[in-house]
C-alpha cells in the first residue's frame, strides 16, 4: 500500500474508532432492499469483564435466491442489485470486524485487552444475538437466507409468520412479537430471551385487519443516551448519576405505518417516555394495480415522521425488483423524493399564505436527518 493509500485507510479507520467510542447504534443496511442489521452497545455494566460490545439484531434478511410468494406465477422476485453483505456468514464477519474494532477501545476501567477480545471472539458460534421479522411475505421471511443462522439465535416474528418459520424445524427459540398497545410500557416488550434492557414490540392501526402496514419498534436503555454531554475528549465514561427509564426506539415499517394509527400516538405519549432515534419508511408509493395500496410511501411518511419526531428517517424497500408473475405485471410505482414530499405538503397547507405553510412545513422538519443509506452502507446512530 503506497503512501496516499496508507494514510487514507488510517484516517478511515480512526474515523470509524472515533464513531464506535461514542457507544451509539449502528444501523447497517444489508442488501438495496429492506434487509437490516441494528448493532446496539449493550451497558458498560455488561462489557467490562470482557463480554461483546453489541447486541446484534438481524431485521427481515433476503440476502440471496429467489423470493416467491405462494406460486411463481403469482410472484416470483429477486435483487436487481446484488446485496453487498451477500450471506449470513458475510454478515457474521461484518460483526466479528466490528466487535475487534470496537473491544479495542477502552471505555472504562475492568477492561480486557484487545488480544484477550480476539481470542474470546474465536470462539463464539454467532455474533447474532436476535433475528425480528415484520411480515410473513418471503421477500422479508426468506427460508433460504434464514436457514444459513445459527439454529439457537431466537427468532421473534409477527403472528403469521410464526407457523411459517416453525414449520422449517430450524430454530430453537420462535417467539410472537406483542402489540405495543396490549402494555404501552417499553418493559413489558422485553420478552425471554431478550435482555431486561431492550424490548420488541409491533405497531399497528386498527382498521387495517391484516396489518399490512404495521412496523416493528425496538427500544432499548442501555443507559448511553445521557452519556454525550458527559464525556470527555479521550472518550472515557462515567456511570449515570441516577437511572433514566426512557427509552430509544428504532421504527421499522417496510410498507409503511399509516399516519394516523392509534399507535404512534401510544409511542408519542409513552410513560415511561419513548425517544424514537430513527424511523425507517420508504418514499415509493407503490400499489397493485389500482386499488391495493402496498407501500405508504414519501408523503404517509412525512406526516407519520411529524408525530414521531424521530432524530433520522431511513428509506427501506424501494428496490425496483426484476420480477415474474400476475403481481409484478400488476405493481406500479412513484417514485417521490423527501423534498417532493415537502413541496407537496407545501402548497396543500399553503392556498395564498405561501411562506406561513413554508415556515410550518419545514418547521416540522427541522432537526431531522434524511439518509438514504444505501447497499451495504452503514451510518452511527449520534
Amino acid at each position: 500500500m503506497d503512501g496516499p493509500a496508507a494514510q487514507l485507510h488510517q484516517n478511515l479507520q480512526d474515523a470509524v474508532s472515533d464513531a464506535l467510542a461514542m457507544r451509539r447504534p449502528v444501523l447497517h443496511h444489508l442488501s438495496a432492499d429492506t434487509a437490516w442489521l441494528l448493532m446496539i452497545p449493550r451497558p458498560v455494566a455488561a462489557t467490562k469483564r470482557g463480554g461483546r460490545v453489541y447486541f446484534n439484531i438481524l431485521i427481515d434478511p433476503w440476502l440471496s435466491g429467489t423470493q416467491t410468494d405462494y406460486t411463481s406465477w403469482l410472484s416470483k422476485q429477486w435483487h436487481a442489485e446484488k446485496p453487498r453483505v451477500p450471506n449470513i456468514a458475510a454478515v457474521e464477519e461484518l460483526i466479528r470486524e466490528t466487535e475487534t474494532l470496537a473491544s479495542g477501545i477502552r471505555f472504562g476501567k475492568g477492561r480486557k485487552s484487545n488480544a484477550h477480545e480476539t481470542e474470546d471472539h474465536d470462539g463464539v458460534e454467532t455474533f447474532i444475538d436476535a433475528v425480528a421479522i415484520s411480515h410473513q411475505f418471503t421477500d422479508h421471511c426468506h427460508e433460504q437466507t434464514m436457514r444459513d443462522v445459527h439454529p439457537n439465535v431466537p427468532v421473534f416474528a409477527t403472528e403469521k409468520a410464526i407457523p411459517l418459520i416453525e414449520s422449517w424445524k430450524h430454530f430453537r427459540v420462535v417467539q410472537t412479537i406483542p402489540h405495543f398497545s396490549q402494555d404501552p410500557d417499553w418493559h413489558a416488550t422485553s420478552v425471554p430471551p431478550l435482555p431486561e434492557w431492550l424490548g420488541i414490540s409491533r405497531l399497528v392501526t386498527s382498521s387495517d385487519m391484516l396489518y399490512f402496514h404495521s412496523a416493528l419498534m425496538i427500544t432499548f436503555n442501555n443507559q448511553q443516551s445521557g452519556q454525550a454531554s458527559r464525556r470527555s475528549s479521550s472518550h472515557q465514561y462515567t456511570e449515570p448519576e441516577e437511572e433514566d427509564e426512557t427509552a430509544e426506539a428504532v421504527i421499522y415499517t417496510p410498507h409503511g405505518i399509516h399516519s394516523y394509527s392509534e399507535d404512534l400516538d401510544l409511542v408519542t405519549k409513552a410513560n415511561p417516555p419513548i425517544k424514537t432515534l430513527v424511523f425507517i419508511h420508504g418514499l415509493e408509493d407503490i400499489t397493485l394495480g389500482a386499488a391495493q395500496q402496498l407501500n405508504l410511501g414519501a408523503h404517509n411518511g412525512l406526516k407519520a415522521q411529524r408525530k414521531l419526531k424521530a432524530s433520522y428517517w431511513v428509506g427501506t424497500h424501494d428496490e425496483d425488483k426484476k420480477g415474474t408473475g400476475i403481481v409484478g405485471w400488476l405493481l406500479r410505482r412513484k417514485k417521490i423524493s423527501v423534498k417532493d414530499a415537502v413541496e407537496a405538503e407545501r402548497k396543500r397547507m399553503g392556498g395564498s399564505k405561501k411562506d406561513e405553510a413554508t415556515d410550518e412545513v419545514l418547521g416540522s422538519f427541522q432537526g431531522v436527518n434524511w439518509v438514504d443509506l444505501g447497499n451495504g452502507e452503514s451510518l452511527v446512530l449520534q
